[in-house]
């Protein structure tokens, strides 16, 4: 169930960012500047950076928009310093949630994200209390046959493949073999939706359908906050509910 709930998270996200593509742009300029800031502004020679560009270029964002946040990032024009944490807590159903912030506010980014779970009434938790569900891997959501989507991506490095739904393989990876990998599915001819470093849970709970639609609200009014890259979870929602569920949020 693990590849079905990402799955039709994934697609929720998109269709959601899709609806606010502004704010979308805005985001994964922060990612851009952060990753050319921490780690130089060549991709060739900075993984993070390069992983970020290529989901900027997936969702059709600007060249001179990814340039410019490269920039801003290395110091050639003014920008934020954004500071990256995490805020940890538990939705509807006991699911935990792992709130990952880019901001150059803290004390904004804070009380927004207090606010968004009180209203969907939702813990925050202290610093650890869900973290260590977490683990960061890089996560590639493939398009193609079994045998050479597995026998491209264990040979490039992959850790591990799952069947995601749809005919779609979840590809699992060290988050420094993540663009190898895609590049080595890419041009064996596999499809590639998404791939992205992400938090994969290591363990999930399922949820059923009352609390699915408030998890799912409370996770889009946290996608909704400038200051939120992204929220992970470790839910575990049946593809017919899900479904129903996303029709109605």
């Amino acid at each position: 169930m693990a590849g079905h709930s990402k799955w039709a998270n994934i697609k929720h996200r998109k269709g959601r960012q899709d609806a606010k593509r502004g704010q979308l742009f805005a985001k994964l300029a922060k990612a851009i500047e952060v990753a050319a800031r921490e780690g130089g502004g060549n991709p060739e020679f900075n993984p993070t950076l390069a992983t970020a560009v290529d989901k900027a270029k997936s969702a059709d964002m600007p060249n001179d928009n990814i340039d410019r946040a490269v920039k801003r990032g290395t110091g050639e024009v003014e920008g934020a310093v954004y500071e990256e944490m995490y805020y940890e807590g538990y939705g509807p159903g006991g699911v935990a949630l792992y709130v990952h912030i880019l901001t150059d506010n803290r004390n904004r980014a804070a009380s927004d994200v207090r606010s968004a779970f009180t209203r969907h009434n939702s813990n925050l938790g202290e610093p650890g209390s869900v973290g260590y569900l977490f683990s960061q891997k890089g996560m590639i959501l493939a398009n193609g046959t079994e045998e050479e989507v597995m026998l491209t991506a264990l040979d490039a490095g992959a850790e591990d493949i799952r069947e995601a739904g749809e005919g779609m393989f979840e590809v699992v990876t060290d988050p420094s073999d993540l663009k190898e990998v895609r590049d080595a599915l890419a041009s064996s001819g596999v499809g590639i939706e998404n791939a992205e470093v992400t938090q994969l849970p290591s363990t999930l709970v399922p949820v059923e359908e009352g609390d699915a639609k408030k998890l799912l609200r409370l996770i889009d009014a946290l996608d909704d906050l400038d200051d939120v890259q992204e929220v992970h979870s470790n839910y575990d929602i049946d593809d017919t509910v899900m479904e129903k569920v996303l029709a109605e949020v």
